[in-house]
C-alpha cells in the first residue's frame, strides 16, 4: 500500500514537471525576439520597403493587454512590413510577443528600440 501511494506521487511529480516544462516553452525567449524584431525591419529596410530599418513601434508603445490582444489577433498591419510578417513561424512570434509585452509601457523595465 506505501508502495503504490510513492510510486503515485511519483509519477504526479514527473507529470508536472513535465507539463511545467511545456508551459514554459510557450512563452517564448526576449532575446531572440528583440533579435528577430530588428531583423525584420533591417530585411524589410534593405528591400525599399521602408525608409528607416529601426521598427516603427516601439515596446512601450502598448500595455502589456494591447499586446497579448495584437499577438492573439495576429494583426499586424500596423506594424508595416506584411511580406515579412507572414513569413514568420509561431515560435518566431512567440519570441518577438514575449519581448514586446517584457517591455511594455505597464512593465516593469519599459524599453524603446534603439
Amino acid at each position: 500500500m506505501l508502495k503504490n501511494i510513492f510510486i503515485s506521487i511519483l509519477a504526479f511529480g514527473m507529470l508536472l514537471g513535465i507539463s511545467g516544462q511545456a508551459l514554459a516553452e510557450e512563452q517564448g525567449n526576449e532575446r531572440k525576439g528583440k533579435f528577430t524584431y530588428q531583423k525584420l525591419y533591417k530585411s524589410c529596410h534593405e528591400k525599399g520597403v521602408i525608409s528607416s530599418s529601426k521598427p516603427p513601434i516601439s515596446p512601450d508603445a502598448k500595455t502589456q493587454a494591447q499586446w497579448k490582444r495584437v499577438f492573439d489577433k495576429k494583426n499586424f498591419t500596423e506594424f508595416g512590413c506584411e511580406q515579412e510578417w507572414a513569413t514568420l513561424d509561431e515560435q518566431q512570434l512567440l519570441n518577438i510577443h514575449a519581448y514586446l509585452h517584457a517591455h511594455a509601457a505597464d512593465s516593469p523595465s519599459p524599453a524603446k528600440c534603439k
